[in-house]
């Protein structure tokens, strides 16, 4: 006769239930409007939320997010989305992870890359990590990034691409 016991750590088990770590508020398939003065300025739908309160209070989307950001009529101007996404509000800090993509519908600009932060103070985005930037001319490569918000100025380091030249 063989007898098995399972013991867990009263450490182990505060640590499992630590405030912190369960989230206050989940939701499943959400769809959330920002507005100002009765206009629609972005649209963010999401499989899944987590809000999580504390000292670090933040917004977690850990099945991935779509953001769609719109002009005085409607219009889509840019888009966001990736596979996972969490939002500080103390530092005003987004990032976004895993197959992103911004899509800026002015410029017919594409951004690809792993991951994303956007510095809501600074108004910037930035990454580390490789980035690939499609526009109807050209292809554009580099190991890290910088750019505003608007992603009309941006910097791109150790910037590589392909240009297509039209033949006369």
């Amino acid at each position: 006769m063989m007898f098995f016991s399972c013991e867990n750590s009263l450490q182990v088990i505060q640590e499992i239930t630590q405030r912190d770590t369960l989230a206050d508020v989940s939701a499943d398939t959400i769809t959330y409007f920002r507005s100002d003065s009765g206009r629609v300025q972005m649209q963010l739908n999401a499989p899944a939320m987590n809000r999580y309160e504390g000292s670090n209070p933040s917004l977690e989307f850990p099945e991935g997010f779509e953001a769609v950001f719109f002009d005085d009529a409607m219009n889509i101007t840019s888009r966001i989305k990736a596979d996972y996404g969490i939002s500080y509000e103390n530092t005003k800090m987004m990032e976004a992870r895993n197959d992103v993509e911004v899509e800026n519908y002015e410029t017919h600009e594409r951004l690809n890359t792993e991951s994303l932060y956007w510095d809501q103070r600074k108004r910037i985005i930035f990454t580390r990590a490789f980035v690939k930037i499609t526009s109807p001319d050209k292809v554009i490569f580099g190991d890290s990034l910088v750019a505003t918000e608007g992603f009309d100025q941006r910097t791109i380091h150790n910037m590589r691409g392909t240009l297509e030249i039209e033949e006369e």
